[in-house]
């Protein structure tokens, strides 16, 4: 009897520690860690092998987390450019990629020799220490476009002081420019000799971004001969090499017109088929054709964004040009009203926004902006402050270094002189009178 009692006992012993294992390995919900393994193990999903096959084993075989790369959305419809903006990124921009061979690889060499010392030396000197500061200064929860006019061919600014933007609009005079001149100037063959002009439209793309690097602004003369008549698409190459500059890779080119309603439309093969031939066209004329290009652009890994630049005119009745005015032509507001709320930002904008003739612009920025950036040719207190916006001025302005902006001067040095001296350590478009570096932020009252 005593040997009989001993087995029971035995046996009894035996399953409730058999029971006591099952329940721990398999029941992640159980906070019992009585076999050294946490009570949080996640179960496998009914989808995994684990469910699919069982496992003895009181622990689970659990991956650690890796971030997805955000899946990438289908591409925009319309004539896919994409291919010759990154050819056009390795030779305009001297970006990474292989070089075509109709294009010298001496030529390439040198006009990249002056390039990328121009970009690094910008990249060192303002980027940084500039993209440093507006993390500081930019608060989180801002709307996620950004509308920049009369923006020139700086794509480079916006993405420094918004880098992490759904969406960018630049718009100005200058048109993004006819991409399919590439080929047209080189011959597109290997065995073809790159022209006289193509050569000249290197040397134009050189000389510009290496100004804008150097002064934080283009001359509007300047981009006259070196964007609305350029040999190449002058403007976007100077935001190929912004992307390259700020470390993101193109994933589609498109270009667009506004419809009446002032939505997109991209134009199609049969549309870019049908354009003048770029060999024989005025440049104006076909640059004026592809005046407005889409790039989408991401960093390794990330998500999506997206760049619009848009050649308009921005004057209330004013023609420039072939380009209407706002009045004329109401798309371009329709296009921007659609936005909603905004994030904005200026600079070296000839002091157009303290123009009565450019009231409707200036009106469109009150009206949707939350917060801006600019030098003096933002929208000044005398405008700003009725419509709810306070203002934050950095460095010294003492007067505009424009005789065009001496209307608006006054009103500008009396809100400097009226805050705190705050510093900023680099320059942000014009200087003043005095050439001392300002910059000014206006924000929507809470």
């Amino acid at each position: 009897m005593h040997s009989a009692a001993l087995m029971r006992r035995t046996l009894l012993l035996l399953a409730a520690l058999f029971c006591t294992a099952c329940k721990t390995g398999n029941d992640a919900s159980n906070g019992s860690t009585g076999s050294g393994t946490s009570g949080t193990t996640p179960k496998a999903e009914s989808g995994s092998s684990d469910a699919k096959q069982g496992s003895g084993s009181a622990t689970a075989d659990v991956k650690a987390d890796v971030p997805k790369t955000p899946a990438e959305p289908p591409p925009p419809p319309g004539h896919d450019f994409t291919p010759t903006a990154k050819a056009l990124l390795v030779v305009g921009a001297c970006g990474d990629g292989d070089r075509p061979d109709a294009v010298p690889e001496a030529l390439l060499a040198k006009h990249c020799a002056g390039v990328k010392v121009a970009q690094t030396d910008y990249l060192e000197k303002w980027v940084k220490p500039a993209s440093a500061w507006f993390k500081e200064k930019v608060p989180s929860g801002l709307p996620k476009k950004v509308v920049y006019p009369f923006a020139g061919g700086d794509l480079s600014t916006a993405l420094t002081v918004y880098p992490d933007a759904d969406e960018i609009t630049t718009m100005s005079l200058e048109p993004a420019g006819d991409p399919r001149t590439l080929d047209a100037l080189t011959g597109g063959k290997k065995t073809a000799k790159p022209s006289q002009k193509f050569e000249k439209a290197l040397s134009t793309i050189q000389y510009e971004l290496k100004f804008l690097y150097r002064v934080n602004f283009s001359n509007t003369s300047n981009m006259i001969d070196a964007m609305r008549a350029g040999g190449l698409p002058t403007n976007l190459v100077f935001a190929l090499s912004a992307l390259k500059i700020h470390g993101y890779e193109v994933t589609s080119v498109r270009y667009f017109r506004l419809e009446t309603d002032g939505t997109i439309h991209y134009l199609d093969s049969d549309e870019v088929g049908k354009a003048p031939d770029p060999a024989t066209t005025a440049d104006a004329t076909r640059n004026r054709i592809f005046a407005n290009a889409e790039i989408r652009f991401k960093k390794p890994g990330g998500r999506q964004q997206i760049f619009r630049h848009l050649q308009v005119n921005l004057a209330n009745e004013e023609k420039n040009g072939q380009l209407p005015p706002i009045k004329e032509d109401g798309r371009i507001l329709k296009h921007l009203e659609a936005k909603g709320k905004i994030a904005a930002m200026t600079k070296a904008a000839s002091y157009l926004l303290s123009w009565d003739s450019f009231s409707m612009m200036r009106d469109y920025l009150t009206d949707h902006v939350e917060w801006m950036v600019s030098d003096a040719t933002g929208v000044a207190p005398k405008w700003g402050k009725p419509k709810g916006f306070e203002y934050e001025t950095y460095g010294t302005f003492n007067g505009a270094h424009l005789q065009i902006g001496g209307s608006i001067g006054g009103n500008w040095k009396a809100e400097f002189a009226a805050q705190p001296k705050r510093e900023i350590p680099f320059r942000f478009g014009y200087y003043d009178k005095d050439e001392k570096n300002h910059l000014v932020i206006m924000r929507k009252k809470s």
